[in-house]
Order: structure tokens, then sequence, then C-alpha cells
């Protein structure tokens, strides 16, 4: 079994694939970083909880975008399962047989949803990845990565608002029925999901009217599946490409 570590700015999520798919997964938030005997003993339940033995697990690796809780989940992950897990980090990117522009910026999520997209779809992808930030990530089959876009995640852009408005509340993330608001929260509702909509829209086009060549949108993240008006735009929802691209990698790695 191989046991994926995939961090991110909203959360932590765990996972264990038995050869054949994603068995277990487990997620929960980042934000507040804990001392590693809170990871370790969390991972530890986890398991238990799964009725999986350390033992069984052959592989593993890391995947971070927050440098702060980094070594207390590698530290965690060591005390539970015996051995290091591989860190998705520059050093093994510059080795790979594919383009990674500015290798020591990119996120190690980027790289993994590209890798993903080489290794299972084997053609030119615009990865749409739908998590605390936005991202669009233009694969070309012959090439690599070619570049990335970065705009506000939907959640980001919800916690934004009603944080610096006072009297602007928290809201669900369920599509209006109309474009105008009737009431403070549908229209916040209306202006920040019709918004993105129309965001995740003029991006894809523009990215699309700026390339040579046909390419696959393959969408991926937590919130991939639940604006439905977008699912249009997509030629896959695939939620677990950044964890096949953790684990791809980690193969690649481990050799």
């Amino acid at each position: 079994m191989f046991l994926a570590a995939d961090i991110g700015n909203s959360n932590i999520v765990l996972a264990l694939h038995d050869g054949k798919e994603w068995s277990h997964k487990y997620r929960y938030e980042t934000k507040d970083y804990q001392p590693e005997l809170f990871y370790e003993t969390g991972v530890r339940d986890i398991l238990l909880e799964w009725g999986i033995s350390a033992s069984d697990i052959k592989g593993a690796a890391v995947s971070s975008v927050v440098p702060e809780v980094t070594d207390r989940i590698m530290e965690a992950l060591v005390n539970n399962i015996r051995f290091v897990p591989v860190l998705l980090s520059p050093e093994l990117f510059i080795n790979l047989d594919m383009r990674i522009p500015k290798v020591y910026e990119i996120g190690s999520d980027l790289v993994s949803n590209a890798y993903a997209v080489r290794e299972i779809y084997k053609q030119n992808c615009i990865v749409v990845d739908f998590g605390t930030a936005l991202t669009f990530t233009v694969y070309d089959h012959d090439v690599g990565i070619t570049g990335v876009t970065i705009a506000p995640g939907l959640k980001t852009i919800i916690s934004t608002l009603s944080d610096s408005t006072s009297l602007l509340p928290e809201i669900d993330i369920d599509m209006p029925d109309s474009a105008i608001g009737k009431s403070t929260s549908t229209a916040i509702r209306a202006g920040v999901l019709f918004g993105f909509i129309g965001m995740v829209k003029e991006i894809l086009g523009r990215i699309k009217s700026e390339l040579d060549d046909t390419y696959k949108i393959i969408a991926t993240g937590g919130l991939s599946s639940v604006i439905k008006e977008l699912n249009s735009e997509y030629d896959d929802i695939d939620k677990n490409l950044t964890l096949d691209g953790i684990r791809l990698l980690a193969q690649e790695e481990i050799g």
C-alpha cells in the first residue's frame, strides 16, 4: 500500500492507495499549526480507524506548499511507518524528463497535476485546480509545463469578503436562482458565484486562444464538481489527479 500526504493551505489530505485505487482518505484543516506529536498521534489514529497496519505501507510521499507544517508531517509519518517518505522537492523535479519553469518557485501540487496528466492522459492538457487558489496549469505533452495562471479560489474570495466587511456573513456555496440578490446572503452568493463562473470561463478562453494545438481540459480539487454550470467547460473531472501525481512522482524517484 502507498500513503500520500498532500499538504495544502486549506487542508491536509492523507490518502491510501491499495494498488488499484485510492481506498481511504482523510482530510482536516491546515490553518492551526500543531506540534509534531499532534500529527503523529493523528496519523496513528487514522490508520487504526482504517484498520491498516503501518507494516502494510510499503511506500509514501509528501507534497507540501506549507513549509511550516512539512517537517512535522514528515516526522509524524516516519514515527508511524518507520521509513522516510519521498518529499516532493525541486531537487526531485530537476531530474524529471519534463520541463518545469521556475523549479524552485512552483508548487509541488502543480507539478503533481502535470505529471499525472502526462502519465494518465498522455496528451496536451490544461489542469484547472480548485483549491485555496484557482490554478490553470498548461501541460504540453512534447515539452512539459509551459505556464501557469493563478487566481483566488472560491473559498478564498468568500472568506476575504466576509472578513473584510463586518456586516457580511459567511455563505454556503450554493448557486442562487437569480443574479439579482434579494437578501444579503443571496446578493453575496450571486456576485461571488456568477463572478467566479465568469472568471473561470474567461481565463480558460484566453488561455486556449493563445495555444496553437488542442488541449484536454481536466478539472481537479475539492470544489471541481460543485459548480455544475462549469462542467461543460471540462473534458474530465478527476478529483484524485494530485494524489495520483504524488504517487507517480514517488515511483519515479524510487525507481
